[in-house]
């Protein structure tokens, strides 16, 4: 494992060192996450709020339940039958806990939707940041481009304005040299 380690740690050095150098792609790199935490926080959200349809639907069925054995206890009552209406006012009862067991999950879930609201938004308009920073930064990265093409056509043209001086000169040179060299072996020879 220690292996392993090394390299993974070796690799993030390099991956964190080369982002450093390339702040334009450390945007891009953290543009796409904050696009898949977006993506991720809205399927949660939708996820939320299906499971609070579902609690809003199982809390009415309970509160019917609950009202069918309520009308049941009065039936009972009304009848004289005290055996079946403390059973059905326990049963009555049970639903009742039920029931607010569900409310108060309906409700976690709720504030669980409005803090992925304020996350989503959170994450929205740091996401806007980050894209302008990146587009500012490929304007810079752009100008920068084209000031060092300008520089490099710049030398390019006066290199090549001064590239026919420089032959002439080479080829002054060359003949004064060879001159010298001659007159040099003249004198060599003449010893």
């Amino acid at each position: 494992m220690g292996l392993f380690d090394d390299l993974s740690r070796f690799l993030e050095n390099r991956l964190e060192e080369f982002l450093r150098n390339n702040p334009h792609l450390e945007l891009e790199a953290l543009l796409e996450q904050l696009r898949e935490q977006e993506e991720d926080t809205l399927k949660l959200i939708a996820d939320l709020k299906l499971q609070e349809k579902r609690s809003q639907d199982e809390i009415l069925s309970t509160a019917q339940e609950i009202q069918r054995w309520h009308i049941r206890v009065q039936k009972a009552k009304a009848s004289g039958r005290e055996d079946l209406a403390s059973a059905a006012q326990a049963r009555e009862a049970a639903l009742l806990r039920e029931g607010n067991q569900r409310w108060g999950h309906m409700q976690g879930l709720k504030e669980r939707i409005e803090q992925s609201q304020q996350l989503l938004k959170k994450i929205q308009l740091r996401r806007q940041e980050v894209q302008t920073k990146a587009a500012e930064a490929q304007t810079a990265r752009a100008k920068a481009q084209t000031q060092q093409r300008l520089e490099t056509q710049g030398w390019s043209n006066s290199a090549s304005n001064y590239g026919s001086g420089f032959d002439d000169l080479e080829d002054k040179f060359r003949r004064w040299e060879t001159q010298d060299e001659l007159e040099q072996m003249k004198r060599n020879m003449g010893k």
